[in-house]
Protein backbone atom coordinates (compact mmCIF):
# COMPACT_ATOMS: atom_id res chain seq x y z
CA UNK A 1 0.00 0.00 0.00
CA UNK A 2 0.95 3.55 -0.42
CA UNK A 3 1.97 5.94 2.62
CA UNK A 4 3.72 8.89 3.72
CA UNK A 5 6.64 8.23 5.48
CA UNK A 6 8.63 10.56 7.75
CA UNK A 7 12.57 9.72 7.23
CA UNK A 8 14.06 13.20 9.48
CA UNK A 9 13.47 16.90 9.27
CA UNK A 10 12.38 18.11 5.86
CA UNK A 11 12.48 14.40 4.40
CA UNK A 12 8.68 12.96 3.88
CA UNK A 13 8.39 10.44 1.49
CA UNK A 14 5.53 8.80 -0.77
CA UNK A 15 6.39 5.16 -0.75
CA UNK A 16 5.08 1.52 -1.13
CA UNK A 17 5.10 -0.65 1.94
CA UNK A 18 3.27 -3.73 2.78
CA UNK A 19 -0.15 -3.83 4.44
CA UNK A 20 -0.18 -4.29 8.14
CA UNK A 21 -2.08 -7.48 9.24
CA UNK A 22 -4.65 -8.23 11.32
CA UNK A 23 -3.79 -9.76 14.67
CA UNK A 24 -5.99 -10.58 17.84
CA UNK A 25 -7.64 -7.60 19.49
CA UNK A 26 -6.99 -5.52 17.03
CA UNK A 27 -9.07 -3.92 14.42
CA UNK A 28 -8.18 -3.05 10.88
CA UNK A 29 -9.64 0.28 9.37
CA UNK A 30 -9.41 1.70 5.34
CA UNK A 31 -8.48 5.15 5.99
CA UNK A 32 -10.47 7.42 4.79
CA UNK A 33 -9.44 11.20 5.12
CA UNK A 34 -6.27 12.29 7.27
CA UNK A 35 -5.85 15.45 8.99
CA UNK A 36 -2.37 17.29 8.59
CA UNK A 37 -1.86 18.62 12.25
CA UNK A 38 0.71 21.45 13.46
CA UNK A 39 2.43 18.72 15.23
CA UNK A 40 3.27 17.03 11.66
CA UNK A 41 4.19 20.96 10.54
CA UNK A 42 6.68 20.77 13.80
CA UNK A 43 8.55 17.18 12.76
CA UNK A 44 8.73 18.40 8.86
CA UNK A 45 10.14 21.81 10.20
CA UNK A 46 11.96 21.13 13.45
CA UNK A 47 11.87 17.56 14.18
CA UNK A 48 12.13 14.91 15.28
CA UNK A 49 10.40 15.54 18.45
CA UNK A 50 7.54 12.52 18.92
CA UNK A 51 8.98 11.10 16.39
CA UNK A 52 11.79 8.32 17.56
CA UNK A 53 15.14 9.14 15.21
CA UNK A 54 16.72 6.38 13.17
CA UNK A 55 18.17 4.14 15.59
CA UNK A 56 16.48 5.19 18.22
CA UNK A 57 13.29 3.02 18.63
CA UNK A 58 10.20 4.30 20.84
CA UNK A 59 10.57 2.16 24.14
CA UNK A 60 6.54 0.54 23.29
CA UNK A 61 6.27 0.76 19.61
CA UNK A 62 9.65 -0.52 18.97
CA UNK A 63 9.91 1.55 15.80
CA UNK A 64 12.12 4.30 14.71
CA UNK A 65 12.40 6.51 11.50
CA UNK A 66 11.35 6.24 8.83
CA UNK A 67 7.50 5.65 10.04
CA UNK A 68 4.08 6.04 8.87
CA UNK A 69 2.68 9.57 9.24
CA UNK A 70 -0.58 10.77 10.47
CA UNK A 71 -3.10 10.85 13.91
CA UNK A 72 -6.12 12.34 12.59
CA UNK A 73 -7.97 10.32 10.57
CA UNK A 74 -11.01 8.43 9.92
CA UNK A 75 -11.98 5.24 8.23
CA UNK A 76 -14.41 2.16 7.39
CA UNK A 77 -13.78 -1.01 9.54
CA UNK A 78 -12.14 -3.71 7.32
CA UNK A 79 -11.34 -6.54 9.48
CA UNK A 80 -11.97 -7.51 12.87
CA UNK A 81 -9.05 -9.35 14.67
CA UNK A 82 -9.56 -12.43 16.63
CA UNK A 83 -11.62 -11.66 19.63
CA UNK A 84 -13.25 -8.57 18.86
CA UNK A 85 -16.83 -8.55 18.17
CA UNK A 86 -18.40 -5.16 18.95
CA UNK A 87 -17.51 -3.73 16.07
CA UNK A 88 -18.77 -4.56 12.19
CA UNK A 89 -16.87 -4.28 8.86
CA UNK A 90 -17.74 -1.11 7.01
CA UNK A 91 -18.57 0.79 10.27
CA UNK A 92 -17.18 4.30 9.86
CA UNK A 93 -15.16 4.59 12.82
CA UNK A 94 -12.09 7.50 14.34
CA UNK A 95 -9.02 6.37 15.95
CA UNK A 96 -7.73 7.97 19.65
CA UNK A 97 -4.10 7.36 18.63
CA UNK A 98 -2.39 6.30 21.42
CA UNK A 99 1.09 4.61 21.93
CA UNK A 100 0.59 3.27 25.44
CA UNK A 101 1.88 0.73 27.26
CA UNK A 102 -0.37 -2.37 27.58
CA UNK A 103 -0.57 -2.65 31.44
CA UNK A 104 -1.89 1.19 31.46
CA UNK A 105 -5.55 1.72 32.80
CA UNK A 106 -7.16 3.48 29.86
CA UNK A 107 -10.95 3.83 31.25
CA UNK A 108 -12.75 7.14 30.61
CA UNK A 109 -11.84 8.09 34.32
CA UNK A 110 -7.87 7.22 34.28
CA UNK A 111 -5.17 10.20 33.50
CA UNK A 112 -3.98 7.72 30.80
CA UNK A 113 -2.34 10.61 28.58
CA UNK A 114 -0.07 11.17 31.28
CA UNK A 115 1.61 7.71 31.39
CA UNK A 116 5.16 7.00 30.70
CA UNK A 117 6.70 7.09 27.11
CA UNK A 118 3.74 8.04 25.72
CA UNK A 119 3.51 8.74 22.28
CA UNK A 120 1.15 9.07 19.19
CA UNK A 121 0.27 6.63 16.45
CA UNK A 122 1.66 8.54 13.12
CA UNK A 123 3.89 9.76 15.38
CA UNK A 124 5.57 7.41 17.41
CA UNK A 125 4.88 4.26 15.15
CA UNK A 126 2.15 2.08 14.92
CA UNK A 127 1.58 2.93 11.34
CA UNK A 128 -0.39 6.32 9.96
CA UNK A 129 -3.77 7.89 8.91
CA UNK A 130 -1.51 9.13 5.59
CA UNK A 131 -1.38 5.80 4.60
CA UNK A 132 -4.20 3.28 2.82
CA UNK A 133 -5.20 0.95 5.71
CA UNK A 134 -4.25 0.67 9.59
CA UNK A 135 -4.12 -1.64 12.32
CA UNK A 136 -4.64 -0.54 15.72
CA UNK A 137 -5.84 -2.14 19.01
CA UNK A 138 -9.52 -2.01 19.66
CA UNK A 139 -9.24 0.34 22.48
CA UNK A 140 -8.78 3.03 20.44
CA UNK A 141 -11.22 2.56 18.15
CA UNK A 142 -14.52 4.86 18.41
CA UNK A 143 -17.70 4.16 15.79
CA UNK A 144 -19.28 7.68 14.45
CA UNK A 145 -22.17 6.60 13.20
CA UNK A 146 -23.20 9.24 10.38
CA UNK A 147 -20.96 11.99 10.90
CA UNK A 148 -19.76 12.17 7.25
CA UNK A 149 -16.17 10.96 6.63
CA UNK A 150 -14.36 13.98 6.12
CA UNK A 151 -15.70 15.75 9.05
CA UNK A 152 -15.14 13.25 11.36
CA UNK A 153 -11.32 13.40 10.47
CA UNK A 154 -11.70 16.60 12.45
CA UNK A 155 -12.92 14.50 15.79
CA UNK A 156 -9.14 14.54 16.96
CA UNK A 157 -8.06 17.84 17.33
CA UNK A 158 -11.29 18.57 18.58
CA UNK A 159 -11.09 16.42 21.52
CA UNK A 160 -8.12 18.52 22.64
CA UNK A 161 -10.24 21.16 22.77
CA UNK A 162 -12.92 18.75 24.89
CA UNK A 163 -9.63 17.76 26.73
CA UNK A 164 -9.21 21.77 27.30
CA UNK A 165 -12.43 22.78 28.41
CA UNK A 166 -12.60 19.49 30.87
CA UNK A 167 -10.21 20.32 32.44
CA UNK A 168 -11.11 24.46 32.85
CA UNK A 169 -13.63 23.52 35.32
CA UNK A 170 -15.98 25.63 33.17
CA UNK A 171 -19.53 25.14 32.06
CA UNK A 172 -22.86 26.93 30.61
CA UNK A 173 -23.30 30.51 31.62
CA UNK A 174 -19.14 31.23 31.98
CA UNK A 175 -17.21 33.85 29.89
CA UNK A 176 -14.20 32.30 27.99
CA UNK A 177 -11.47 34.35 26.12
CA UNK A 178 -9.48 32.33 24.05
CA UNK A 179 -5.93 33.51 22.55
CA UNK A 180 -5.48 32.71 19.03
CA UNK A 181 -7.69 31.67 16.31
CA UNK A 182 -5.64 29.21 14.62
CA UNK A 183 -6.70 25.58 14.47
CA UNK A 184 -6.86 24.47 17.93
CA UNK A 185 -8.04 28.02 18.90
CA UNK A 186 -11.22 27.77 16.61
CA UNK A 187 -12.02 24.08 17.46
CA UNK A 188 -11.29 25.09 21.71
CA UNK A 189 -13.76 27.56 20.96
CA UNK A 190 -16.49 25.71 18.72
CA UNK A 191 -16.37 23.27 21.59
CA UNK A 192 -17.07 26.04 24.26
CA UNK A 193 -19.92 27.46 22.16
CA UNK A 194 -21.77 23.96 21.99
CA UNK A 195 -21.08 23.80 25.72
CA UNK A 196 -22.91 26.60 26.35
CA UNK A 197 -20.36 29.12 26.96
CA UNK A 198 -20.02 32.73 25.72
CA UNK A 199 -16.91 33.01 24.10
CA UNK A 200 -14.14 36.24 22.76
CA UNK A 201 -11.24 35.45 20.65
CA UNK A 202 -8.58 37.48 20.97
CA UNK A 203 -6.77 37.46 17.09
CA UNK A 204 -4.75 39.60 14.36
CA UNK A 205 -5.22 38.09 11.45
CA UNK A 206 -8.02 39.03 9.08
CA UNK A 207 -8.24 35.54 7.28
CA UNK A 208 -8.70 33.87 10.90
CA UNK A 209 -10.80 36.75 12.50
CA UNK A 210 -13.31 36.35 9.38
CA UNK A 211 -13.22 32.19 10.36
CA UNK A 212 -13.55 32.53 13.80
CA UNK A 213 -16.84 35.18 12.67
CA UNK A 214 -18.14 33.02 9.63
CA UNK A 215 -18.07 29.97 11.92
CA UNK A 216 -19.98 30.95 14.57
CA UNK A 217 -18.02 30.02 17.37
CA UNK A 218 -17.14 33.41 18.83
CA UNK A 219 -19.54 35.88 20.29
CA UNK A 220 -17.05 38.89 19.90
CA UNK A 221 -13.63 38.98 17.79
CA UNK A 222 -11.45 41.01 19.50
CA UNK A 223 -8.10 42.80 18.06
CA UNK A 224 -4.96 44.04 19.95
CA UNK A 225 -4.33 46.15 17.31
CA UNK A 226 -8.05 47.99 17.82
CA UNK A 227 -7.62 48.28 21.69
CA UNK A 228 -6.74 46.51 25.10
CA UNK A 229 -8.22 43.15 25.01
CA UNK A 230 -8.29 43.05 28.47
CA UNK A 231 -10.32 45.97 28.87
CA UNK A 232 -13.14 45.21 26.50
CA UNK A 233 -13.57 41.43 27.78
CA UNK A 234 -13.96 43.50 31.53
CA UNK A 235 -16.09 46.16 29.38
CA UNK A 236 -18.43 43.24 27.93
CA UNK A 237 -18.41 41.67 31.59
CA UNK A 238 -19.26 44.39 33.65
CA UNK A 239 -15.87 45.10 34.64
CA UNK A 240 -15.61 41.62 36.10
CA UNK A 241 -13.16 39.69 33.55
CA UNK A 242 -13.75 36.46 32.04
CA UNK A 243 -14.43 33.25 34.13
CA UNK A 244 -11.43 31.42 31.77
CA UNK A 245 -8.71 32.02 29.59
CA UNK A 246 -7.60 29.23 26.93
CA UNK A 247 -4.31 30.13 25.38
CA UNK A 248 -3.65 28.54 21.87
CA UNK A 249 -1.20 30.67 20.10
CA UNK A 250 2.35 29.84 22.17
CA UNK A 251 2.99 33.57 21.99
CA UNK A 252 3.77 35.71 25.47
CA UNK A 253 1.90 38.51 24.95
CA UNK A 254 -1.09 36.26 24.28
CA UNK A 255 -0.14 34.90 27.49
CA UNK A 256 -0.06 38.28 29.41
CA UNK A 257 -3.07 39.23 27.99
CA UNK A 258 -5.26 36.21 29.22
CA UNK A 259 -3.59 36.70 32.99
CA UNK A 260 -5.26 40.23 32.73
CA UNK A 261 -8.12 39.13 31.19
CA UNK A 262 -9.28 36.81 33.62
CA UNK A 263 -11.39 37.62 36.95
CA UNK A 264 -9.78 37.43 40.11
CA UNK A 265 -9.94 33.54 41.07
CA UNK A 266 -10.56 32.26 36.79
CA UNK A 267 -8.46 29.24 35.87
CA UNK A 268 -5.95 29.65 32.48
CA UNK A 269 -5.61 26.22 30.40
CA UNK A 270 -2.55 25.81 28.16
CA UNK A 271 -3.56 24.07 25.08
CA UNK A 272 -0.86 25.18 22.62
CA UNK A 273 3.00 23.45 22.41
CA UNK A 274 5.37 25.34 23.44
CA UNK A 275 8.48 25.61 21.48
CA UNK A 276 10.43 28.04 23.61
CA UNK A 277 10.39 28.97 27.71
CA UNK A 278 7.86 32.02 27.66
CA UNK A 279 8.22 34.38 30.90
CA UNK A 280 4.88 33.98 33.40
CA UNK A 281 3.56 37.07 35.45
CA UNK A 282 3.53 35.24 37.99
CA UNK A 283 3.36 38.62 40.48
CA UNK A 284 -0.07 38.72 38.88
CA UNK A 285 -1.01 34.55 39.14
CA UNK A 286 -0.44 35.36 43.00
CA UNK A 287 -2.11 38.52 43.52
CA UNK A 288 -5.35 37.23 41.29
CA UNK A 289 -5.50 33.88 42.50
CA UNK A 290 -5.25 32.74 38.66
CA UNK A 291 -5.21 28.45 38.58
CA UNK A 292 -2.84 27.84 35.51
CA UNK A 293 -3.53 24.68 34.12
CA UNK A 294 -1.52 22.13 31.56
CA UNK A 295 -3.26 20.03 29.05
CA UNK A 296 -2.38 17.56 26.67
CA UNK A 297 -4.04 15.57 24.40
CA UNK A 298 -7.20 13.97 25.91
CA UNK A 299 -8.57 10.93 28.15
CA UNK A 300 -11.96 9.67 26.86
CA UNK A 301 -13.03 12.41 25.79
CA UNK A 302 -13.69 11.00 22.35
CA UNK A 303 -17.05 9.58 23.03
CA UNK A 304 -18.18 12.99 24.56
CA UNK A 305 -16.70 15.20 21.56
CA UNK A 306 -18.46 12.52 18.75
CA UNK A 307 -21.87 12.84 20.40
CA UNK A 308 -21.38 16.46 21.12
CA UNK A 309 -20.87 16.55 17.03
CA UNK A 310 -23.95 14.37 16.66
CA UNK A 311 -26.16 15.96 18.66
CA UNK A 312 -26.09 19.06 15.92
CA UNK A 313 -24.76 21.67 17.70
CA UNK A 314 -21.01 21.82 16.10
CA UNK A 315 -20.93 21.58 12.84
CA UNK A 316 -17.34 20.82 11.41
CA UNK A 317 -17.37 21.09 7.77
CA UNK A 318 -16.89 24.90 7.77
CA UNK A 319 -13.28 24.94 9.33
CA UNK A 320 -12.42 21.60 6.35
CA UNK A 321 -9.99 24.10 3.94
CA UNK A 322 -8.49 21.93 1.85
CA UNK A 323 -8.68 18.39 0.34
CA UNK A 324 -5.82 16.66 -1.45
CA UNK A 325 -4.43 13.47 -2.44
CA UNK A 326 -1.08 11.68 -0.91
CA UNK A 327 0.55 12.86 -3.77
CA UNK A 328 0.08 16.24 -2.70
CA UNK A 329 0.99 15.94 0.74
CA UNK A 330 3.78 18.01 1.13
CA UNK A 331 3.26 20.58 -1.69
CA UNK A 332 -0.43 20.97 -1.66
CA UNK A 333 -0.66 19.96 2.22
CA UNK A 334 2.75 21.17 4.17
CA UNK A 335 3.62 24.24 2.14
CA UNK A 336 0.20 25.70 2.00
CA UNK A 337 0.05 25.55 5.79
CA UNK A 338 3.56 26.76 6.72
CA UNK A 339 3.19 29.58 3.87
CA UNK A 340 0.00 30.43 3.72
CA UNK A 341 -1.41 29.33 6.96
CA UNK A 342 -3.73 32.76 7.74
CA UNK A 343 -6.36 31.01 5.16
CA UNK A 344 -6.10 27.31 6.19
CA UNK A 345 -7.73 25.45 9.34
CA UNK A 346 -7.39 22.34 8.20
CA UNK A 347 -6.31 20.41 5.08
CA UNK A 348 -6.99 16.60 5.00
CA UNK A 349 -5.22 13.71 2.56
CA UNK A 350 -7.24 11.19 0.90
CA UNK A 351 -4.69 8.56 0.96
CA UNK A 352 -6.26 6.46 -2.00
CA UNK A 353 -6.55 9.50 -4.35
Amino acid sequence: MRAARYYDRGDIRIEEIDAPEVRPGTVAIDVAWCGICGTDLHEYLEGPIFIPPAGHPHPISGESAPVTLGHEFSGTVAALGEGVDDLNVGESVVVEPYIIAEGVDTSNDQSYQLSENMNFIGLGGGGGGLSERIVVPRRWVHPVGDIPLDQAALIEPLSVGHHAFVRSGAGKGDVAIVGGAGPIGLLTSAVLKAEGLTVYISELSEARKEMARSTGVADEVLDPREGDVADRVRELTGGRGADVGFECSSVPVVLDMLFDAVRPGATIVNVSIWGHKPEVDMPKLVLKEIDLRGTIGYAGDHPATIKLVQSGKLDLAPFITGRISLDGLVSEGFDQLINNNEHHVKIIVDPHA
